[in-house]
């Protein structure tokens, strides 16, 4: 990498394996850009794939060498995007995949060991084993292990405490070598239901106006912790309106007519405008197994939703117990039972809703830029 004086522009390459829309990382990614653009910084984005349209600042790499299976296309981007990057003489290189050499990592997914740990916790003995085996898992826990020991890597990006103390735990990673930044919220856009608003919405998905809702959003509902969410609702007469999409979706819809709840629950699908569905709700439940720190936790707190979510999730730290929500083991379906049964409906007690929203008022894009630019500017010093 090159040494750029401060007073220049920052050339800097982000790179993410394949960039859409709707991901996690790459609204991450769009905010801090969109933030950034009115920076001294040349924004240049390495990738395999882009959907949707780029802004017309930034420079598009494109590395998509051929790929015959999950670690072929792993191992396959990783070397076309060091060839890209050395070949650029980038000032700073952010890499949100495991790739050795970059400068920065943002540590979006957390650590890929600690998310096997936690899975091995509902998989089959079988599924277990296949896990230690399976050629993939090998090569990511390789990966990440020679990425985080990298001499070159000066920054690791975590989007919660939780993902930093895992890193750490994990690979010995000295504290000195982490950046806590918070993913942001755009608050004007996600704001509370009107009257107006929530009945449409409810007449919408045929929820009572009377009835107490929440809303579960995301994709890959095994980890996300669909099934606890499930057998939480069963227990009550709270509704659920599911948003997301699962190659498994029929387990999860037999699993609501054998716990009796089937006529409660609302499966969605995946929604290019999720807020009339948040408009819906008066809570979220979100029991992940692991997650860094989901979008989605800031987008329901900004709806004015207090929200009941995991130990193993980045967005607890935003949560204190029966304030914005609730916190427990993603597994204590009894735990989460209780909570789903305490939170109030928006209309008759929005006390935990403003609270909820209050916490995520300070996280802008503007603030997300401010911080991302003095941690670019403190490695070129």
């Amino acid at each position: 990498m090159t040494n750029a004086a401060s007073e220049k522009n920052i050339r800097l390459a982000i790179v993410r394996q394949k960039y859409r829309p709707d991901g996690g990382a790459e609204r991450f990614i769009s905010r801090a850009l969109e933030a950034l653009d009115d920076q001294n910084i040349d924004l240049n984005i390495i990738t395999r794939q882009w959907e949707g349209k780029p802004n017309p600042k930034w420079k598009i790499h494109l590395c998509n060498p051929a790929k015959y299976g999950r670690v072929s296309r792993e191992k396959g981007f990783a070397a076309a995007a060091q060839q890209c990057w050395e070949r650029e003489q980038f000032d700073i290189v952010q890499s949100h995949e495991r790739i050795p050499g970059c400068d920065i990592f943002r540590a979006g997914d957390g650590a890929h060991r600690v998310w096997l740990e936690q899975r091995a916790r509902v998989i089959s003995p079988l599924q277990r084993f296949l896990t230690q085996i399976s050629s993939y898992h090998r090569y990511v826990l390789q990966a990440e292990e020679a990425m985080f020991h990298s001499p070159a890597l000066k920054k690791i990006i975590c989007n919660s405490e939780m993902v930093k103390r895992d890193i750490i735990r994990c690979y010995g990673v000295e504290e000195s070598r982490f950046e806590v930044i918070y993913n942001a919220i755009d608050s004007q856009k996600f704001v509370p239901a009107t009257l107006a608003q929530r009945l449409a919405s409810r007449e919408m998905l045929a929820i009572p106006a009377q009835a107490v809702a929440l809303i579960y959003v995301g994709s890959g509902f095994e980890r996300k912790g669909l099934k606890p969410a499930i057998e939480a609702i069963a227990s009550g007469d709270r509704y659920l309106i599911i948003v997301g999409q699962d190659k498994d979706q029929k387990k999860y819809a037999s699993l609501a007519q054998q716990t009796g709840c089937a006529d409660r629950i609302r499966f969605v699908g995946v929604q290019n405008n999720v807020l009339p569905y948040y408009h819906a709700a008066d809570g979220m439940i979100l029991p992940t197994l692991y997650d860094p720190f989901p979008n989605v936790i800031l987008e329901a707190m900004a709806c004015g939703l207090p929200v009941i979510t995991s130990e193993t999730c980045g967005g607890a730290e935003f949560i204190r117990q029966g304030r914005e929500g609730f916190v427990c083991d993603a597994l204590d379906v009894a735990s989460l039972s209780e909570y789903v049964n305490k939170i109030p409906s928006r209309q008759e007690n929005d006390e935990m809703g403003n609270a909820a929203r209050e916490r995520i008022l300070p996280y802008t894009p503007k603030n997300l830029s401010q911080q991302l630019v003095t941690l670019y500017h403190s490695l070129l010093v």
